[in-house]
């Protein structure tokens, strides 16, 4: 379990090359002065920022092959986790969702300012968004899991990973699910915050 800034800092570095972190550390930078502008996440958080937004996105590169790709980040926010995913692996076609429109314009200015070239920001909501098969979909906040399935499902395949971070409501909500929605899911420990679940899946869900 990361516990801290410094695990947290020393876990990512484990998993990033040095350019990669130097990526990151300025994100950090840019994501507290625009925080000043609009509340993209909590002034609390920002004490924390390696464990609570940067190991919280890293990590769930630990639950797919190194080299799988395209993603897509439902209602990515602050770029959470799917920006810091790009700035990581700018290697990977990455997708990000953002309707937002002063969000998305922080993302298109980030992506611009790494030269994220293989990261595209759709501004957009979800349903807008053209139909395209990933191989992985993620989304940290978006939408009850029920809903977000519902929405997102046209996004995959058979063979589509699911990332879910949640937080205490994760083995909630999937018990709530049917047993076929049950049976593609199960709940992996975050390893930034003892009382946070991811929900792992893989497959395509099935419509009722």
């Amino acid at each position: 379990m990361i516990e801290n800034e410094e695990q947290a800092k020393a876990y990512c570095a484990e998993r990033c090359d040095a350019d990669a972190m130097e990526r990151l550390t300025a994100f950090i930078k840019l994501l507290a002065e625009e925080n000043e502008r609009q509340n993209l996440v909590s002034k609390a958080s920002l004490s924390c920022v390696w464990q609570r937004h940067i190991a919280d996105a890293v990590q769930l590169l630990d639950h797919v092959p190194r080299e799988t790709s395209p993603w897509l980040d439902l209602g990515s926010g602050a770029g959470l986790p799917g920006l810091i995913l790009s700035l990581v692996r700018p290697d990977l076609d990455i997708g990000l969702v953002e309707s937002r429109r002063k969000r998305f314009e922080w993302l298109e200015r980030v992506k611009g300012e790494f030269g994220l070239s293989r990261c595209t920001i759709h501004g957009s909501r979800l349903e807008n968004v053209e139909s395209h098969e990933n191989a992985v979909i993620t989304a940290r906040a978006f939408a009850p899991l029920g809903k977000l399935l519902d929405l997102s499902s046209r996004f995959s395949t058979r063979s589509t990973i699911w990332l879910l971070p949640k937080g205490r409501s994760g083995a909630q909500e999937l018990s709530q699910q049917p047993a076929k929605i049950r049976a593609m899911f199960h709940v992996e420990q975050s390893l930034t915050d003892p009382e946070a679940g991811i929900l792992v899946g893989t497959g395509r869900p099935i419509q009722p």
